[in-house]
């Protein structure tokens, strides 16, 4: 009988075990952020059609038949995607939309059959699907604005997308909690160049703030410098103030013992002055009666007699003058007498001597004269002679040439020997080769430059019968139609007494 009980006692376990067990397998609870759609059976939910053949269970548990109905899982939480849009604006200015949506799936059951339907085996797909359907009514939203009503109004621009969205977001099962338009990126620079005139306005209002806090903060400082060094000034003119009071109170303290003996030492030296005035009054009484009356006597006796012997040399002095000035009147009478006579005297010698002067000059003059007449007279008689004797040469050369020529070779002929000569003036010491065959051969050649000029004596007599006139001083004579060195000039003529 125990065994009985035990072993019904240990069945009815088994049996609460199995219970429990199939309990639990049987048993889903919702999480308050999902849904379970139950398939498998046909049921009727409120709001959704007939024959949709699934239940949704949400924030409760309900019994599933395992093997009859499959549960799943639509998580309720929210969703975010990036939105990054390129867009061109009603002006045709292309932007770049950054924005992001969070969104999630509707509470309602129409709203969570309907994502149920979409997107229950896809739900990692739900933001690219949704990015897609944002993308597409942004581009549209933003062709019909302008660059100037996205930037000003950006609400706008949300709120047109959100209810342009709302109707295929409701579709999709899904609700938009969130829209955010973060940035619109501007390419062209256009937005730049638009806040470029509100910028440089408020950079010049911020400039000129800054400029006027400068300025007022300056004028305080210096103000607050102005208070700070009056400040200083009057704190240190006091400190100056009792710093004096306090040395004066110092410097009275130590003089007040020199002081006292001071004035003691002053009352003595007031009393022994007053005895030393005594003493001197005392003595100069004395002298006054012992030197003084009897000095001023004898002082008196001596002026007196003094200005008796000065009256007298003023007499005599007097007298002496009076004397010296009439022997000087009659000293000067004498001599302007003796000036005038050695004046007259001088004046006649000087007209003698002017005539006299005169005369001799004039003699003078007129025996100058008289030797230039005679000069220019033999001056003239010499040129007549020579012109007449040139005249006589000529016409004798004209008849006998070769005895003109050997007559005045004959007379030169020792001039023309020491003119060839004279190249050897200078030579010191000679050395002769050959002996006296070199010396015949240097006396040859002497007498060789003689003989040169003979001929050119002869050629000159002949250019001047040709010419019909004597050759120019200093010309030299053709030959043979050239010109010949000057340096073998053979004078004609000679003038000296040789």
């Amino acid at each position: 009988m125990p065994m009985v009980v035990g072993v019904v006692a240990g069945a009815a376990v088994v049996a609460v075990l199995v219970l429990i067990g199939l309990f639990k397998m049987m048993w889903r609870v919702a999480e308050p952020n999902e849904a379970l759609i139950i398939s498998g059976s046909k049921h009727r939910t409120e709001g959704l059609e007939e024959g949709m053949g699934f239940r949704i269970v949400t924030g409760r548990g309900t019994l599933v038949l395992p093997g009859v109905q499959a549960v799943r899982k639509m998580s309720l939480d929210l969703n975010e995607t990036e939105l990054s849009v390129d867009c061109v604006t009603q002006q045709g200015i292309p932007l770049k939309v950054r924005g992001v949506v969070i969104f999630k799936v509707g509470d309602d059951f129409v709203s969570i059959a309907n994502a149920g339907r979409r997107f229950l085996d896809q739900q990692k797909m739900m933001s690219e699907r949704v990015h897609n359907v944002f993308a597409g009514h942004l581009r549209s939203i933003v062709g019909g604005l302008t660059v100037e009503d996205m930037i000003r109004d950006r609400d706008k621009l949300t709120g047109q997308t959100r209810a342009a969205c709302g109707t295929e977001m409701e579709k999709l099962g899904l609700i938009v909690d969130s829209l955010q338009i973060h940035e619109i990126e501007d390419p062209t620079g256009y937005i730049q160049n638009l806040a470029m005139p509100h910028a440089a306005a408020v950079q010049r209002d911020a400039r000129i703030a800054q400029a006027e806090a400068n300025r007022l903060a300056t004028e305080a400082e210096q103000q607050s410098f102005a208070r700070m060094a009056e400040a200083t000034r009057d704190s240190e003119i006091l400190q100056a103030g009792y710093q004096a009071q306090r040395d004066k109170a110092a410097a009275q303290a130590r003089q007040a013992g020199p002081l006292a003996d001071a004035a003691a030492r002053q009352e003595v030296v007031v009393q022994e002055t007053r005895v030393a005035e005594l003493e001197a009054h005392r003595r100069e009484q004395q002298l006054q009666a012992d030197v003084r009356k009897p000095a001023d006597a004898r002082a008196y006796e001596k002026r007196t007699l003094a200005e008796a012997e000065r009256d007298a040399r003023i007499s005599a002095a007097q007298a002496k003058a009076k004397e010296t000035e009439l022997a000087a009147a009659a000293e000067a009478t004498r001599v302007k007498a003796a000036a005038g006579a050695e004046a007259e005297a001088t004046k006649s010698r000087g007209a003698a001597s002017a005539a006299a002067t005169r005369a001799t000059g004039e003699a003078e003059a007129a025996a100058a004269q008289a030797r230039g007449l005679a000069d220019a007279e033999a001056t003239k008689a010499k040129g007549l002679a020579e012109a007449e004797a040139i005249k006589a040469r000529a016409a004798a050369l004209a008849e006998n040439q070769e005895a003109v020529v050997a007559q005045q070779l004959a007379e030169n002929w020792p001039e023309i020997v020491k003119a060839g000569a004279s190249a050897f003036g200078n030579v010191d010491n000679m050395v002769l080769l050959n002996g006296a065959d070199g010396m015949a051969e240097m006396f040859a050649k002497a007498l060789t430059m003689g003989g040169t000029g003979l001929g050119l004596a002869r050629q000159l007599l002949s250019s001047m019968n040709q010419n019909g006139q004597p050759a120019p001083a200093g010309s030299a004579p053709v030959l043979n139609g050239a010109t010949a060195p000057k340096s073998q000039k053979v004078p004609l003529e000679q003038d000296g007494d040789e």
